[in-house]
């Protein structure tokens, strides 16, 4: 019985250690006027959470990364200020099907 008791709490606490945050892919916006700081400062935070940056935009201020749920929130919250725009990142299908 005792066996049993040790195997279930190893595997419980391996189940902690393997999980891991989600990481979500997000797109993040900035209004053309933004310091570059902010930006900066808003990738090096994702980047410092464990995400990367997948794509840093030039016909805007922008970047697409794959980040932590948990980071995605601080960032979002603290970049409202700037009148950022934090979505998730998604396939985009166009169709000329009319029916």
């Amino acid at each position: 019985m005792r066996f049993f008791a040790s195997v279930v709490a190893a595997l419980a606490v391996a189940q902690g250690a393997v999980a891991v945050d989600v990481q979500k892919g997000i797109i993040v916006t900035f209004p053309q006027d933004t310091a570059d700081d902010v930006m900066t400062r808003a990738k090096d935070e994702i980047t410092n959470a464990g995400g990367v940056i997948t794509h840093s935009y030039t016909l805007f201020k922008g970047f697409a990364a794959k980040a932590p749920q948990k980071i995605v929130e601080s960032v979002t919250a603290w970049s409202t200020q700037y009148n950022a725009v934090i979505e998730e990142d998604q396939e985009v299908k166009i169709s000329n099907n009319l029916s």
